[in-house]
């Protein structure tokens, strides 16, 4: 009887993957790689199901980690991605281009899980976002060469510079951007891309029809107060309504109001009708119109007409409607249900709830870059949560 070699073999191999799937060696043992560090570089038929698996979206959320200031240099610890042990302290030099000083970040990396992670990092005020990337255990240094006005710099010596880590490292990022890059894409590809990716994220289902369902729309059989539901899933709209659908856990992406006017011609009230200026404003367009351009849309819409059920149809108060919806013609699309949706549920989210810590970040730095689109996006959704009027969003200084 000939003895093969094959089960020592696969003894070692299984040995060898265990202590690259280790999770809890870190303080013990360096391993030579973990799986999943080294596994883009194994055929793909075996790679990127397990990928697929590994990561998704919600990895390319930043996990707030610290604030580091002067006075708490090297007090704030953290465990990285890669990194086990992490420090931090930030220093002032004297000079800088616009006579305001600079600013200098130390911060030392240790105890690597393997000999081939690394950590991804993003740094904020509320004047700039930078990012850096450390694949050795070491003290890197990122520079700040002149703070942009006496402001910044006066809000880094009070509050300090907000660190975040992309909790996925390196990979994990770059493998949740592969899951959503494509979803903008104005291909078939694309299509199929927000299709899956409603599949995998929120548990969608699509049955797919024979033939599909087509309907010529008489606007007689519509009514005031009718809803119009679309979904759009190709393109850059598709790839945004996707990525709403997932945050709102909403199927539709899009919404608007059928309204007859008293010599009976049908008209649709939305939000976001672009105009000629290119603005995104709310307008109260005629059917046939707004049925063209449904039609011309590349982002390939789905869209329902759901009627009024007859016992609310009955109340519904068309001259109010109209009144309403000719005050708001013309502002502004505000989109405080959208952002409410995403910041304000504590539960039963498909992504996990925000960092606070990332999310006055971005707003900060919006609203700087972008005012006016600040003031319809959050500033409007704030003060009608708080019952305020014409607040801004501004970073406190104590």
């Amino acid at each position: 009887m000939i003895q093969t070699k094959k089960p020592q073999f696969n003894l070692l191999f299984l040995i060898f993957i265990g202590l690259g799937f280790c999770l809890n060696l870190g303080d013990a043992i360096k391993v030579p790689f973990r799986v999943n560090d080294v596994l883009p570089v194994l055929p793909r038929q075996i790679s990127w199901p397990v990928l697929n698996n590994l990561h998704n979206a919600v990895d390319l959320m930043p996990s707030f980690v610290g604030s580091i200031t002067p006075q708490n240099n090297e007090s704030i610890q953290w465990k990285g991605a890669c990194f086990f042990e992490n420090t931090a302290r930030l220093e002032f030099p004297d000079s800088g281009d616009k006579g305001l000083g600079g600013g200098v970040l130390h911060l030392t990396t240790s105890s690597a899980h393997s000999w081939t992670c690394m950590d991804l990092y993003v740094f904020a005020t509320p004047y700039r976002v930078t990012w850096d990337y450390y694949f050795a255990s070491s003290e890197h240094t990122l520079k700040f060469e002149s703070w942009e006005e006496a402001a910044e710099l006066e809000y880094v010596k009070q509050h300090g510079i907000s660190v975040f880590l992309m909790p996925s490292g390196m990979l994990g990022t770059f493998l949740s951007l592969v899951d959503v890059l494509p979803l903008f894409s104005d291909s078939a590809w694309g299509q199929h891309a927000n299709l899956a990716f409603l599949e995998k994220h929120m548990g969608a289902t699509f049955e797919k029809r024979p033939q599909s369902w087509q309907t010529i729309i008489n606007p007689e059989d519509v009514h005031s107060g009718d809803f119009l539901a679309v979904s759009k899933i190709r393109g850059r709209w598709g790839g945004f309504e996707t990525l709403e659908k997932w945050v709102t856990g909403a199927f539709a992406g899009h919404t608007a109001v059928c309204l007859k006017d008293e010599y009976g011609n049908l008209w649709v009230g939305e939000s976001g009708h672009e105009n000629e200026k290119g603005e995104e404003v709310i307008a109260i367009i005629p059917w046939d119109e707004w049925w063209k351009l449904a039609l011309k849309d590349k982002s390939n819409p789905q869209i329902a007409l759901l009627p009024l059920h007859p016992d609310v149809r009955a109340k519904f108060n068309t001259t109010a409607a109209w009144e309403f919806a000719r005050s708001m013609s013309g502002k502004p699309y505000g989109y405080h249900n959208m952002i409410f949706s995403w910041i304000d549920t504590i539960g039963d989210n498909f992504p996990p709830p925000l960092d606070a810590h990332l999310v006055i970040s971005v707003m900060s730095m919006w609203t700087r870059v972008q005012p006016a689109y600040a003031a319809n996006m959050w500033n409007e959704a704030l003060n009608k949560r708080l019952g305020t009027e014409r607040k801004t969003v501004e970073w406190h200084k104590e």
